[in-house]
């Protein structure tokens, strides 16, 4: 994604798209099974398991599913909704192994695959969502929570033509949405559409007025732009008209820390965490934070919740590897940067970082190969800064979040 589209691409979801879809019927594992003394069993833990699901009691669901499956392992409905309240529980892993049970038994039920789709949403992976949210457009091109999430997806693996093809048609149920033309902007740009982005554009600023959202995005384009002083009086124009919208005190944080004003910034990220207590890039900065004032017990602390959310953080390994370095602990923060290398093979700063953690190893062969790595990846990033417009962009978690 090139500098320009990446300040561009964030977005608060207004609507709510992103619900996981529950199994409400017990599926029968054969045809033309008998109402055995065991599957009505069954199906009486199975309706257990729902009114506990629906009522939110997530232990006594899994519970009463799980002596489904003991009497009839080839319940996917069963599977399907212990996916659900793995998903509730935001553990993304266990979710996607039960969806993925319940896939090879009932392969038909579309619920499944958009399930699927939004755990690898929230796992940050988009390019693993973008097939089953295909396959659900694919059978339902009416359902809007796909369609989106799989434009998003595309869009963030830098796949804009189809992302805009793909947003495109949500425009009679979404175009009174701020954030949903932003989206569509950003995608009918960045693939050359002009005629589309220009539309999209003009409706954003005829319905956009004074809306908080609108404040938001004026906000962040300032900030990617480096004038602090207008990016400060847009983000607390939206703090003013909504003061719980999410992601206005991260921009403000990232205001803060930008002008090294870390007490200020640190404040504001914690207020963020208040109002949306799941975004691993508000522990990411502040374990920068910390990082930067040498407070490492709490730059570690703050790195782990980060990697609680999101195991794929490359910062937060970076951080994480920063401060066993620094306690000589050279196995370790090996082991945390080469995780941080996968994620990132295009940061010069994580490079620099394993070539003096190799040298401190007394492996200075590798060493030297890291630092010339690094030294091409900044010449590399200087380069195509003066070809795009913005630099570096600025971390965006916006888009990447999804309503409960």
């Amino acid at each position: 994604m090139t500098a320009l589209s990446r300040f561009l691409c964030f977005v608060v979801m207004t609507v709510a798209l992103a619900r996981p879809i529950v199994a409400l019927e017990s599926l029968r594992s054969g045809a033309g099974a008998r109402q055995s003394t065991a599957s009505l069993d069954a199906k009486g833990w199975f309706e257990k398991g729902k009114s506990a699901l629906q009522a939110g009691d997530l232990a006594a669901a899994e519970n009463a599913f799980r002596r489904v499956l003991a009497l009839d392992p080839n319940s996917g409905a069963a599977y399907v909704n212990l996916g659900v309240i793995a998903m509730r529980r935001k553990d993304w892993e266990a979710a996607l192994e039960n969806l993925k049970k319940a896939e090879k038994l009932a392969p038909r039920m579309g619920g499944i695959r958009l399930n699927i789709g939004l755990v690898e949403f929230r796992r940050q992976n988009y390019a693993e969502a973008i097939a089953p949210l295909e396959s659900v457009v694919a059978s339902d091109p009416g359902s809007t929570q796909a369609r989106y999430l799989l434009g998003l997806c595309l869009l963030f693996t830098e796949r804009y033509a189809e992302a805009s093809k793909t947003l495109e048609p949500l425009w009679d149920q979404m175009s009174n949405d701020v954030m949903y033309l932003y989206v569509l902007g950003i995608a009918a740009n960045s693939a050359g559409d002009k005629e589309l982005d220009e539309h999209a554009m003009r409706r954003l600023l005829q319905i956009g007025g004074d809306s908080p959202e609108l404040h938001l995005i004026l906000g962040k384009a300032y900030l990617q732009h480096a004038e602090f002083d207008e990016a400060l009086k847009e983000l607390q124009n939206a703090l003013a008209a909504k003061p719980d919208l999410p992601f206005v005190h991260f921009n403000l944080g990232m205001v803060y820390a930008k002008q090294g004003e870390y007490e200020k910034s640190e404040a504001e990220f914690r207020k963020d965490i208040e109002i949306e207590p799941d975004v691993a890039e508000d522990y990411e900065q502040l374990a920068q934070i910390y990082l930067r004032q040498q407070r490492d017990e709490e730059a570690e602390k703050a790195s782990k919740q980060a990697l609680r959310l999101n195991p794929r953080s490359a910062n937060a390994w970076y951080v994480l590897a920063k401060v066993r370095e620094r306690h000589k602990d050279h196995a370790g923060a090996l082991k945390a940067i080469d995780t941080a290398a996968k994620l990132a093979p295009a940061d010069q700063s994580v490079f620099f970082l394993r070539a003096q953690i190799l040298q401190s190893l007394g492996r200075t062969a590798e060493a030297k190969a890291d630092f010339e790595k690094a030294r091409t990846l900044v010449l590399e990033g200087e380069e195509k800064d003066r070809e795009e417009l913005g630099g570096r962009a600025v971390s965006s978690p916006e888009l990447k979040q999804t309503p409960n």
